[in-house]
């Protein structure tokens, strides 16, 4: 009976202890605090977002931010994947999507990628000519 508690009890604490970390780092006023205001215009209803990494996935997305409005295939030329950022290179492009997001859902992805202490949010011109924001590493120093 004794180990069947243990059983029990050992997954319950891990999934409390992960939700609670994920509610610290992603959603409480206590995890985040960006060293400068970013930038979002809330009169713009709608804007675009390149990603390339694992913003990706449909199931972290709507985790961190609901379901985007519109979700499209893209390409940024000039630029190469280097793990977890992109680098200026000439003859290189990076495929990616872009999603079409609220000034609310932009905030979620900002605190995401913890813009300011580890990424910054760059506007770049697309492989199609449409304009979108992409998160590029920030280089430590």
């Amino acid at each position: 009976m004794k180990g069947l508690r243990w059983l029990v009890s050992v997954p319950i604490v891990v999934c409390l202890l992960a939700a609670g970390g994920f509610w610290y780092v992603f959603m409480s006023p206590f995890g985040y605090h960006p060293p400068q205001r970013p930038v979002i215009d809330s009169r713009v209803d709608a804007q675009d977002v390149f990603v390339y990494g694992t913003l990706r996935y449909d199931w972290l997305r709507w985790i961190i931010m609901g379901t985007p409005r519109g979700v499209r295939d893209a390409e940024l030329p000039g630029y190469r994947k280097q793990a977890l950022d992109i680098l200026p290179s000439d003859e290189a492009s990076v495929t990616g999507e872009v999603l079409t997001v609220s000034p609310e859902a932009l905030r979620a992805l900002d605190r995401y990628e913890r813009l300011g202490v580890r990424y910054r949010r760059e506007s770049v011109k697309l492989a199609d000519g449409s304009i979108a924001w992409v998160y590029q590493r920030i280089e430590p120093e």
